[in-house]
């Protein structure tokens, strides 16, 4: 093989996994600063790592057998008209992820609307997958278990749970009309999918399935820590090998890696002596503005821990880091899984970060005035 194709072939591979070659090359230029060491491992969050290993294994199991198929021609005989549909979409997850957290919501239904509208515009899939991936960040604001930040931050404040979700109930609720209007402008006409045109899996009921669902159940039960996530993962495999072991090729590894990249770069950028005296420095009473900011950066995951030990006003550094989710794509890692399924299936990255970054400035602008009204 010539030199000129092997180029052509790393070139590809680089621009299909485009995210995991920034994300990589961030990691690397962090390393130039803090050198490896055993503290590294100290940076991988392995809980969040195995769960979507667990769930990715477990929605790769339903689309081979069907189900969505199944599923998808029972809800468009239920559901009237393309706009239905869609809001049907956006919905789910935005209640799911308030119980099962936004990483999982966007796992569990981005393939599910991938199936459903694969025969309709490219364009309508992608904005209902953007509108996806608003709903998921915003709706798991609302609860203590929604996402990894609200769990980190509801154990330091010592609050109920109702005083929590007070805090955010009027940012949620905005959030919700913003996102049935946005469904509400696409065309309401009727959908033409097909039952063979869906999926090729045959039956979605099947004994597998019963099997996949029950996996699903022990992944929720280990994402709140009933059940060691280790545990969850090691039985999911064990599952997975015995009934189908081709799941294991359609399991995104990659994405595992980024996320494994991502949490180098940001373990390292903590550790930097400046980045101390830094952090106390522009913090102080300014905790919302800062925890927004760092969030477009470094994730609002990464940027809670960070910040909370500088943080004078808990309930600022909440309200920053969830509505801190929108914006970039690195915003909240939970769109990158939307990301990556969205473009593993149709491709078109740049056109799908437009919209998704238009999409996010509008909503991020709409919560942010409503901030100001609040505190006004």
């Amino acid at each position: 093989m010539s030199a000129g194709k092997i180029f052509q072939k790393i070139f590809s591979w680089c621009k299909k996994e485009i995210i995991f070659c920034i994300t990589f090359l961030f990691a690397l230029v962090s390393m130039l600063f803090v050198k490896p060491d055993a503290k590294y491992i100290s940076y991988i969050d392995f809980g969040t790592l195995l769960t979507l290993f667990s769930l990715m294994a477990v929605v790769s199991g339903w689309r081979r057998t069907g189900l969505f198929g199944t599923l998808g021609n029972i809800v468009c005989r239920k559901v009237h008209g393309q706009r239905g549909l869609c809001l049907t979409l956006v919905l789910l997850c935005f209640f799911s992820s308030m119980i099962i957290t936004n990483d999982v919501a966007l796992l569990t239904f981005v393939p599910f609307a991938v199936v459903l509208l694969s025969k309709t515009s490219g364009f309508l899939l992608l904005y209902i997958v953007v509108l996806q991936t608003l709903a998921a960040n915003l709706g798991s604001m609302i609860t203590p278990i929604g996402n990894p930040q609200n769990i980190f931050l509801f154990s330091k404040m010592q609050l109920g749970t109702i005083q929590f979700m007070k805090i955010i109930f009027p940012y949620t609720l905005l959030s919700l009309v913003l996102l049935i209007f946005s469904t509400l402008i696409i065309k309401n006409e009727e959908m033409q999918i097909e039952r063979q045109e869906v999926e090729t899996g045959g039956s979605g009921f099947t004994g597998k399935n019963i099997l996949y669902t029950a996996l699903f159940i022990l992944c929720l039960v280990s994402v709140v820590n009933v059940i060691p996530k280790w545990a969850a993962a090691v039985l999911v495999a064990l599952c997975v090998f015995i009934s189908d072991r081709k799941i294991f090729c359609n399991i995104d590894f990659m994405l595992l890696l980024t996320f494994t990249a991502f949490f180098i770069f940001t373990g390292n950028i903590a550790r930097l002596e400046s980045v101390d005296s830094f952090l106390k420095r522009i913090t102080g009473t300014n905790e919302f503005a800062v925890s927004l900011a760092f969030s477009q950066v470094i994730s609002n995951v990464p940027a809670t821990l960070l910040l909370y030990p500088f943080a004078q006003n808990t309930k600022e550094l909440l309200l920053g880091v969830d509505i801190g989710g929108l914006g970039t794509p690195v915003a909240s890692l939970a769109s990158l899984i939307s990301l990556k399924l969205y473009t593993q299936e149709k491709g078109g990255t740049a056109k799908f970060l437009a919209v998704f970054t238009l999409m996010n400035i509008i909503f991020l602008a709409a919560l942010c005035a409503m901030k100001a009204v609040l505190q006004g």
